[in-house]
């Protein structure tokens, strides 16, 4: 089994809730014992008070086999749900703890990927996979792992029961067994790869939407409002009637496996109707099972179709969560480094940073540069040269050869956390969520008084605007920043860089996205606010930079550094 495939992962997924599983398992076989024994209990009450009505007398013996059957019957009544209920919490109970387990372990390759994230799709299909494809793993772990046991186990334990009184009963039911399972897998199939392609244009369809949302001003201001809708709409329809083929092949699927049940069911009466009437054509006046046995063996036969007809329903949560799966992989399988460092990081001013033959495979050809304490250096070169691969690696996140020295100290010897509480970093998006300016603002230091706040909004030139604003600190922002200028939430960024005051700052192209007086506007504040600080500033363009130290170049084979002068 291939350990990066779809199966084999939800295997390893289930390994630590096997005892939950195996508890379910138990209670379900304990379920079909207790149903086997309440069948016996109703085929000798019902045989005898048969046979008692036959003989003429049965006042008596009803009430002698009332009194000796009913007490068992009762307690088969009352056990069997009790047991059912106890299947059903500890199967619950395995799949949540299961989703849970998932849902941390692919929150923590997020995390550990950090700006790499972005290679695996946007943030809203990346949180629709979360959220949708993991929950869709419910049913196969609650129901259809434990099923798919039962259906052997089950239907072994009533023929076994059945042979005993006809067998030839038994080898009607072992025939006709297959016939579920069968077109269960047949149409299970199709609706395995239908359910898949739901996931896609779910995922799809939600990174669209979550584009079209933060476009809107935009989008309004254009007047192309009615074209989005209508995009919007004919998105909808299409995954409509994508679910809508989905379900129909579910109920398509329960329909047949409930027919040939039926006709199973119906085949097996038919021969103990004809024994007990003695015109079997093989057997004629002869009655081959008594009506003890044959009442007792239709009692069972439709318990003995259940779990199969049950597979049948179950088998579509199975295709489910494999398509879920499958959409997961990419994110599972993802390649994550773990940093090594244990050592603690204590900086009291900003350090010094060295690069010796530092390189990362297929994005930075070895370097050399040596950042002074307090030096503000801009990197420039190609895209793929390395610059925010070097980000990357002083952020922990990629593995590298060579040497990266902080201090003097190896980055791969210091604690990763540590060291991230001395370092601001800023991507060209600024990442700002929905809810209030504080809540934001407090995303770097929690604790913040809102007199720290409005001190940092200060610094940014921020604070008078956002005064005048109704409800100030309190005003509520929308997705990515929405009800803030482009300008104004470089801004801010900024401030949350200041609330940490970090003596490492890495800029990730700031400006990138912002208007030639913007940019210049942003590059002062960041004139004035990186002083002190050991700076690493990636950029395309060095207008409005003429105040860093240095700028360093890179290149696929060499570097090259200039002076203050840009």
């Amino acid at each position: 089994m291939d350990p990066r495939s779809a199966s084999s992962w939800l295997t390893r997924l289930l390994a630590p809730q096997a005892s939950l599983l195996n508890l379910a398992l138990l209670f379900a076989l304990a379920a079909a014992g207790l149903f086997v024994w309440q069948c016996w209990l109703l085929a000798q009450l019902f045989s005898g008070w048969l046979v008692a009505w036959q003989q003429g007398g049965l006042g008596e013996t009803q009430a002698q086999l009332l009194t000796a059957l009913l007490p068992w019957l009762a307690l088969c009544l009352i056990l069997r749900p009790l047991l059912q209920y106890g299947r059903e919490q500890a199967s619950q109970l395995a799949s949540l703890r299961a989703r849970g387990e998932l849902r941390r372990t692919l929150l923590q390759r997020l995390a550990a990927l950090g700006p790499a994230r972005a290679q695996l799709g946007a943030d809203a299909e990346l949180g629709s996979r979360l959220l949708e494809q993991v929950e869709a793993l419910d049913g196969y772990i609650s129901r259809y792992r434990v099923q798919r046991q039962l259906v052997l186990l089950v239907p072994l334990l009533l023929v076994v029961c059945t042979a005993l009184f006809s067998p030839l009963a038994a080898v009607l039911l072992l025939l006709t067994a297959p016939l579920v399972p069968v077109f269960m897998i047949l149409l299970g199939k199709a609706a395995a790869s239908a359910s898949q392609r739901q996931f896609v244009a779910l995922a799809r369809m939600s990174g669209r939407f979550s584009d079209l949302l933060r476009g809107s001003w935009t989008l309004r201001h254009l007047g192309a409002l009615p074209a989005a809708e209508a995009e919007v709409e004919t998105a909808a329809e299409h995954y409509r009637a994508g679910t809508m083929r989905v379900l129909r092949m579910a109920f398509l699927s329960g329909a047949v496996l409930e027919l040939f049940a039926s006709l199973a069911i119906a085949l097996v009466a038919l021969y103990l109707g004809l024994g007990l009437l003695g015109i079997l054509p093989w057997a004629k006046g002869e009655i081959p099972v008594p009506y003890l046995g044959a009442l007792f063996i239709l009692l069972l036969a439709p318990e003995f179709y259940a779990p199969l007809r049950q597979l049948g329903a179950d088998y579509h949560a199975k295709a489910e969560a494999e398509g879920a799966m499958t959409e997961l992989l990419p994110l599972l399988n993802q390649q994550v480094w773990a940093h090594p460092g244990r050592e603690p990081v204590t900086l009291s001013a900003a350090p010094r940073i060295d690069c010796h033959q530092l390189a990362i495979e297929g994005r930075l050809v070895p370097l050399d540069l040596r950042v002074q304490a307090a030096e503000r250096v801009v990197l420039q070169g190609a895209s793929g040269s390395g610059k925010s691969s070097l980000l990357e690696a002083l952020l922990g996140f990629v593995p590298w050869q060579g040497e990266l020295l902080i201090n003097g100290h190896s980055l791969l010897d210091l604690s990763r956390p540590d060291w991230l509480r001395h370092v601001g970093y800023l991507a060209q998006q600024v990442p700002i969520l929905h809810g209030s300016i504080a809540d934001n603002l407090r995303l770097a230091a929690p604790a913040a008084t809102d007199a720290e706040l409005i001190a940092v909004l200060e610094q940014v030139a921020l604070w008078p605007l956002i005064r005048q604003l109704p409800k100030g600190l309190e005003t509520e922002l929308g997705e990515r920043g929405l009800g803030l200028s482009g300008g104004q939430l470089s801004r801010l960024a900024l401030a949350r860089l200041l609330l940490r005051d970090t003596p490492v700052w890495l800029l990730d192209e700031p400006t990138a996205h912002l208007d030639a007086d913007t940019a210049e506007l942003i590059h002062a504040l960041l004139e004035r606010l990186s002083r002190g600080r050991t700076l690493l500033l990636v950029s395309h363009d060095l207008q409005g930079l003429d105040w860093a130290d240095r700028v360093v170049t890179l290149g696929r084979h060499e570097h090259r550094e200039e002076g203050a002068d840009v």
